[in-house]
């Protein structure tokens, strides 16, 4: 993280297949957005860094809007 942001370095949100998911990266902020990433590397396989900040034209779709930057690292387990 950067700046201000919602959840400390080292938060962790767990996704199943189905979109099920536990814990949170973001306060709510980017989660729908993390989600729908993480949908994508369980059917490839390929762990993929998600960046969101306030530069960033999708901060704003996403509800990032707290001034900060943050990084999501989304890899699958098993």
């Amino acid at each position: 993280t950067w700046g201000s942001a919602p959840r400390p370095v080292g938060s962790h949100l767990v996704i199943d297949a189905d979109g099920n998911f536990h814990g949170s990266v973001s306060g709510g902020c980017v989660e729908g957005a993390v989600v729908s990433e993480a949908i994508d590397v369980i059917d490839s396989g390929k762990a993929r860094m998600l960046e969101f900040g306030v530069a960033d034209e999708t901060a704003w779709q996403v509800g990032l809007s707290c001034g900060g930057r943050i990084k999501v690292y989304v890899e699958r387990l098993g």
